[in-house]
């Protein structure tokens, strides 16, 4: 349990400094620059891989899943 909770930590982090890095690359780069759509790309595939690990881990019982109305 420990490993997939540290995952989708790991996950997260990436995902924000994905982020940032695309807003650094935004304000620095000139107009032609290609590396703020390539930050942005790797960001949502790391929003994906994050989304589907917590789906699988949730599904499979690694992740305890909350039970009640909130």
């Amino acid at each position: 349990m420990l490993l997939v909770k540290v995952i989708i930590v790991v996950l997260l982090l990436a995902v924000i400094c994905s982020l940032f890095s695309g807003l650094f690359f935004l304000v620095k780069d000139d107009s032609s620059g290609k590396r703020t759509v390539k930050a942005l790309t790797f960001r949502i595939g790391l929003s994906i891989v994050a989304i589907i690990v917590i789906i699988i881990a949730g599904l499979t019982g690694l992740l305890p899943m909350k039970q009640g109305p909130f």
